[in-house]
């Protein structure tokens, strides 16, 4: 295959079309909470498998830290429920977050997630 037919999306590095049809499941996967470990474990060497890893290890710091906040600051009778109605609307971000990821995985792409996509932790 020459480069001059391949799709623009696949020219990304890490983008290999092969790499990401074998290893969807791995990238789907990876946004399920802490199932992130799965793609680092059973692709250790799949470019498209790590992004979906690193970005399924974002998004789960993330909704950790929102869960940790919430219960220390519940405690306090009028912070307290504020902080758990705005940590349930930042925690339905997050759903939409792990949605959208699930959805790039699927398709074979490497889009970076809206908000938390710029962060990488997994090289």
């Amino acid at each position: 295959m020459s480069n001059e037919n391949t799709p623009q999306e696949y020219k990304q590095p890490g983008n290999v079309p092969s790499d990401a049809e074998n290893n969807k499941i791995y990238g789907i996967l990876a946004y399920i909470g802490i199932l992130f470990v799965v793609p680092l474990i059973a692709a250790p060497n799949s470019p498209f498998a790590k992004y979906h890893a690193n970005q399924g290890l974002i998004l789960f710091i993330v909704e950790c830290a929102i869960c940790i906040i919430c219960s220390i600051f519940s405690w306090i009778p009028v912070l307290g429920v504020l902080v758990i109605l705005c940590g349930s609307l930042i925690g339905l971000g997050c759903f939409v977050l792990m949605i959208l990821g699930i959805l790039n995985a699927a398709n074979g792409k490497t889009e970076p997630l809206p908000l938390i996509g710029g962060f990488t932790i997994l090289k």
